[in-house]
């Protein structure tokens, strides 16, 4: 019966200019309404795992599910949590801004040790910058320690890396200008 079958699926594809082998894959694929099933079933378990441990990614996801038993590809994984908006965001790695281990001059602290007796003896400054969502603002801040006061501290949203530039020595200024 079985090789009787056979040759009437391949005269059937050949009068119909279909290979053998696609008249046998669609005999044999699932169903569309059984894989949006099972789509189904597995998206309640990614679902639940995404929402167990949130810093997992596709391939801990896939692995869980895996070891729960269940038959995942993880692109299958990947596309449905694409799909729910349940992929996790990736830790942006720290930038270092710091290099102490260069071959540049080091000069020595003459403030270490002085103690301030009068105003205007002793200055610090210092500037630095902190990382908003699409710039980084500038904080100066320039110190006179008799006071302990700062004299000149604003932050000042600066998108250009010249030292130079018109925000900074108006800040220099200004502290100056302010302690006369």
């Amino acid at each position: 019966e079985r090789p009787t079958a056979e040759r009437a699926i391949r005269s059937l594809g050949e009068a119909v200019g279909l290979s053998r082998s696609t008249i046998f894959r669609h005999l044999h694929a699932p169903s569309s309404a059984s894989s949006t099933n099972s789509d189904v079933e597995l998206r309640g378990q990614i679902q639940s795992i995404a929402l167990e441990m949130r810093s997992y990614g596709y391939r801990p996801i896939t692995k869980e599910l895996q070891r729960r038993g269940v038959k995942a590809n993880h692109k299958r994984v990947l596309r449905l949590l694409r799909e729910d908006n349940l992929l996790c965001l990736r830790r942006q790695a720290f930038v270092r801004t710091t290099d102490s281990n260069h071959a540049l001059t080091v000069y020595p602290n003459l403030a270490r040790g002085l103690v301030p007796s009068n105003i205007n003896q002793l200055w610090v400054a210092d500037i630095t910058y902190i990382r908003l969502r699409r710039e980084f603002v500038y904080l100066a801040v320039i110190l006179d320690l008799t006071v302990a006061a700062a004299s000149a501290g604003r932050s000042r949203a600066i998108s250009t890396r010249n030292w130079r530039s018109p925000p900074y020595t108006w800040l220099c200024k200004r502290a100056l200008l302010n302690r006369g």
